[in-house]
């Protein structure tokens, strides 16, 4: 039985309970709220393991909201409600900060199914991967180059750990979309290309060299050069 807890975030009444009915069904434990206003005094009290947010709520800020939570160190994982699956739209919530999202129309089964790829639990382990001078701790899921602390959101986590599980490999985008997304699908890579540079830009902010090197027409590769 998964309890983890859920906020969601949503303005359609009949939708919103909806997706309540769903979750609490599959096990888990789920404040709701209508607004962003809502939603801000919920984490300012307790701090959920993941959230769903609507990205058309009637204020519009949505994607505001999750750079706000970005800016602020917040790591959790972020799953957004689209009204639509087009590229632009999906592209513009992963680069506010968001996780994944879910076309609409609604359905439980693609929700369920993210929630629990980004909450699946990762054992106990104390172990570190480490290459070059950047580790990254399986624990604390932070990453550090050098002296430099690095805060990761639960995907950039996901697809830098299958890079430093696999050094030198040249992995191709669909082993990356199988293994790190959960799902094998050509027409991401888009996804995949915004998530790289993500992290080249957090592990290279001191002027480090690049570490995760593209391969033209075959994938990414973690190399030192």
């Amino acid at each position: 039985m998964n309890t983890s807890n859920i906020l969601l975030i949503e303005d359609d009444g009949a939708l919103a309970e909806r997706i309540y009915v769903d979750l609490f069904k599959a096990g888990y434990q789920v404040a709701t709220a209508i607004n962003l206003a809502q939603g801000r005094e919920f984490l300012a009290n307790s701090l959920p393991q993941a959230l769903v947010i609507d990205r058309e709520l009637a204020s519009n800020t949505a994607l505001t909201f999750v750079r706000e939570l970005r800016d602020r160190g917040q790591t959790l994982p972020i799953i957004l409600l689209l009204s639509g699956d087009h590229l632009l739209d999906r592209l513009s919530c992963l680069e506010s900060g968001a996780d994944d999202y879910v076309a609409k129309p609604y359905q439980a089964s693609e929700l369920l199914k993210l929630l629990g790829f980004y909450l699946q639990a990762i054992p106990a382990s104390h172990q570190k991967l480490v290459f070059a001078d950047l580790m990254l701790d399986l624990d604390t899921r932070h990453a550090v180059r050098g002296q430099r602390s690095i805060e990761l959101t639960a995907k950039e986590f996901e697809l830098l750990r299958y890079l430093m599980e696999h050094p030198a490999e040249i992995l191709t985008r669909e082993q990356i979309l199988e293994n790190v997304w959960g799902y094998e699908s050509g027409g991401e890579s888009n996804v995949i290309e915004v998530y790289v540079r993500y992290l080249r830009i957090k592990l290279q902010e001191a002027g480090e060299k690049r570490l995760i090197q593209t391969v033209r027409g075959l994938g990414y590769v973690l190399r030192e050069n």
